[in-house]
This record gives structure tokens, C-alpha cells and sequence, in this order.
């Protein structure tokens, strides 16, 4: 789906960005960037559904789902938020 490949590449390009900012300790650079990945990752939710009968391309949309997870998780602890 083109949804799947956009996020693909939208990760391919933001997530060395992100990860240079960080190491950089420039916060606010990194959280600039991540933004960039809020349309992506909206099309993507709204337009594929993760699990899927294919094993193939439900194994391929769940590592997608942990590049997201990378992503955001070098930004902030997630886990830390309740609700």
C-alpha cells in the first residue's frame, strides 16, 4: 500500500535526523523532526490494518510499528505516561 511506503521512507529520512539531533542534545531539533512523521504515521492508522491474513505483510507492517516505537521512544519514555 502506498501508505506503508510512504512511512517507510518518512522513517528512512527522519530517523537519522532524529538520532543526530539527540546525540547532539539538541532537543527541540529532534521533536521538530518527529512532528514530520505525524502525517505518515495518521495515513498509515487510517489506511492499513496491521493484522491482516498475510503473515508476510503483517510481519512487514509490525516492524514498521517498532521503527515507529524507535522513533519516538529515543524522544521519550512513553511508558512513563499513565492512562
Amino acid at each position: 500500500m502506498p501508505e506503508e511506503k510512504a512511512l517507510d521512507a518518512a522513517l528512512g529520512e527522519t530517523a537519522p535526523k532524529i538520532a543526530a539531533a539527540l546525540a547532539a542534545e539538541k532537543f527541540t531539533d529532534a521533536m521538530r523532526t518527529l512532528s514530520a512523521l505525524r502525517a505518515p504515521v495518521d495515513r498509515f492508522f487510517d489506511k492499513v490494518t496491521v493484522n491482516c491474513d498475510d503473515a508476510n505483510l503483517r510481519a512487514n507492517r509490525l516492524r514498521l510499528l517498532s521503527r515507529i516505537r524507535a522513533a519516538l521512544g529515543g524522544v521519550a519514555d512513553f511508558a512513563k505516561i499513565e492512562g
